[in-house]
């Protein structure tokens, strides 16, 4: 499947609302939750709108992983940048029926290019330890394993960690 991520637009609001509503459950297999609020439309409204102010300010960059059709397949944001240590956090998450598609290798390609010409010279993520496949995603994409959490936390009746990996265009 051929991609392509593109900063969020305002106009983006109601089909990302659509596609994090549809996948909400998958998601939260494997991530915590974002809460009840975040799934009414007039809080998403809010919050998107402070997404493109963050991203307007430079501060955090959002992106949509759409198809050749220009749908939402998924989401990678690239949050917390901190200019003068040239550092960023990354997040991502691709939709239940498009996993398995390779969109999450292709896409965090696609960012790590767009961040290495934003002067971005680390980049860090987080996953949990039960998400092999993000795992995957990660390493095949350079980053590396540097720690996992000493505390472990209930998600979905099974005891979990936070697993870090840093990237570096050094």
């Amino acid at each position: 499947m051929e991609i392509s991520i593109e900063k969020i637009q305002k106009q983006d609001a109601e089909e990302l609302f659509n596609f994090e509503s549809e996948n909400r459950a998958y998601f939260e297999k494997y991530v915590p939750s974002r809460g009840e609020e975040y799934y009414g439309f007039e809080t998403f409204q809010k919050r998107h709108k402070e997404l493109l102010e963050e991203q307007e300010k430079g501060i955090s960059y959002f992106y949509l992983i759409k198809d050749q059709t220009g749908s939402i397949v998924g989401r990678m944001n690239l949050v917390d940048i901190d200019r003068n240590k040239s550092i960023g956090h990354i997040g991502y998450r691709v939709g239940e029926i498009h996993t398995g598609k390779r969109i999450a290798n292709k896409a965090l390609k696609l960012l790590l290019m767009k961040v290495s010409m934003k002067n971005i010279k680390q980049v860090h993520a987080k996953t949990t330890s039960n998400n092999i496949a993000s795992q995957k995603v990660l390493e095949k994409n350079g980053f590396t394993q540097v720690s996992t959490s000493n505390e472990e936390f209930i998600m979905n009746a099974q005891n979990v960690r936070f697993v870090y990996f840093m990237w570096s265009n050094t």
